[in-house]
């Protein structure tokens, strides 16, 4: 007769299948080694190692270490390095829970929903997850995103629901201090979603509820004034798409942290002055948009330049708008072998045209000689949104607009073993001339340098 394994085995072999199937989700473009380690314990505590290879995390848990490998440019960030130790604070909490009766019973909330929202919520507030801690809590922001899925499974007079909130880190509103929480508010959880009105009260891109540290409602607020009222006169350290700058700047301070459904049924949560993360295409993205952005602006070269064209992305890719951005090092080599003459703006290029009708050429030749600083940011958009690619050199003076660039028929058509589409064969192209951002229309930003190099 074959004796089973004890308990604490049979469960850390669980977890350790949730928390490969977790690594490999969030850092899919990363490689996993696993290798078995001597482990002086089996409490389920996940620790990251030191490492002197900036593109290689390693993970230790329940005696196996597991190296994860990025190739390329991309070095993990310490937001990454914050996100795989959420995964295992979540993973430690449920270890430590089933394997204990009193745990589980005060603290059943934590097998509620969906695992990778509990990821998402204790990389924004840990506190959940420190079970035998006097401070531990239910996890609200992974109650909030429970609601928001059910929305985004919803509608409302046959059009989709956009709604959001933000959460503050304080018991009251601190704009409207003194003001009593009334006995009946209720908490903002997925109970609200079978009360019609509410999917009325607020749009989340103008208007959200406003909730507090608790999740119990206190009111409904304009977000842009709520959020110039507690950070005035502060910029945003961090690019993000302008329709959602206002949930931005209402995080920069306190440890607020605002989350909307969108109206393409995106899950943003915005917190720390920054778009954190986002729920697209059935699955959690940490976004690192500052780390990205450094990398872009560093492969520039050129800070005005960086920023109008990152903004740009994030705003198209926001509106499902697809866009191809292409900054030539070398503007002459580049335009010669990437565009054909009819596509040039510069004026050496033009000619009379021998019709009477005016063209597209025409239209385009509206733009020689400007650059991208130099447009109106809804200008400089529209013109990246025309079917093609946008050129520019690295001062940022426009050489083609709406392109259809030109490449080998074999180069870059192929990456990693998968057919890539026209955009994407295009940027791989280009990228040999100098860096490449590409927003495709289901809202995924691609830098391109060489190489592909991040997403977001």
């Amino acid at each position: 007769m074959s004796s089973s394994p004890p308990p604490t085995l049979a469960v850390g072999a669980a977890y350790d299948s949730l928390l490969q199937s977790a690594l490999r989700q969030f850092f899919e473009r990363a490689t996993l080694d696993t290798e078995m380690t001597p482990s002086v314990s089996s409490d389920g505590r996940l620790a990251i190692e030191p490492s002197a290879n900036p593109a290689a995390l390693i993970v230790r848990w329940f005696g196996t270490r597991y190296t994860l490998r990025v190739p390329g440019r991309w070095v993990f960030t310490a937001h990454e390095v914050r996100l795989a130790q959420a995964i295992g604070a979540v993973l430690a909490a449920r270890f430590s829970a089933i394997l204990n009766p009193r745990i589980i019973a005060e603290r059943g909330d934590l097998f509620r929903g969906a695992i990778e929202d509990r990821y998402v919520g204790a990389f924004l507030d840990p506190r959940a997850y420190a079970i035998e801690a006097r401070e531990a809590r239910a996890d609200r922001v992974a109650s909030i995103i429970e609601l928001l899925r059910v929305a985004a499974l919803s509608s409302y007079e046959n059009r989709p629901i956009t709604t959001g909130v933000l959460l503050l880190s304080t018991p009251e509103d601190p704009y409207r201090p003194g003001v009593l929480l009334p006995a009946h508010a209720p908490a903002y959880a997925e109970s609200l979603t079978a009360i019609k009105s509410f999917y009325r009260l607020a749009d989340g891109i103008r208007t959200v509820f406003l909730a507090n540290s608790e999740g119990r409602l206190l009111d409904l607020i304009d977000i842009e004034r709520w959020g110039n009222q507690a950070c005035r006169n502060q910029m945003l350290q961090v690019p993000c798409a302008k329709a959602y700058e206002s949930h931005a700047r209402a995080t920069l301070q306190h440890g607020h942290i605002c989350a909307v459904l969108s109206p393409s049924r995106e899950i943003k949560v915005f917190a720390e002055g920054a778009e954190l993360f986002t729920f697209r295409g059935a699955r959690w993205h940490l976004l690192d948009l500052q780390a990205k952005y450094r990398q872009w602006a560093e492969a520039v070269g050129e800070d005005a330049l960086a920023i109008r064209i990152f903004q740009a992305a994030l705003d198209l890719a926001d509106a499902r708008e697809g866009a191809l951005f292409v900054v030539a090092r070398d503007a002459q080599t580049a335009v010669s072998q990437l565009v054909v003459p009819a596509d040039r703006l510069d004026s050496s290029q033009s000619s009379a045209s021998s019709r009477k009708d005016p063209s597209r050429r025409d239209l385009l030749h509206l733009l020689e000689g400007r650059s991208a600083t130099d447009l109106d940011p809804t200008v400089f958009e529209a013109l990246a949104s025309l079917d093609g690619a946008i050129v520019m050199d690295r001062h940022g003076r426009l050489l083609a607009a709406g392109a259809i660039l030109r490449h080998p028929p074999a180069e870059g058509s192929e990456q990693d073993g998968e057919v890539e589409g026209a955009r994407t064969t295009a940027a791989l192209a280009a990228s040999r001339f100098g860096p490449v951002l590409k927003v495709s229309e289901d809202g995924v930003i691609t830098f391109f340098d060489g190489e592909r190099v991040w997403d977001i």
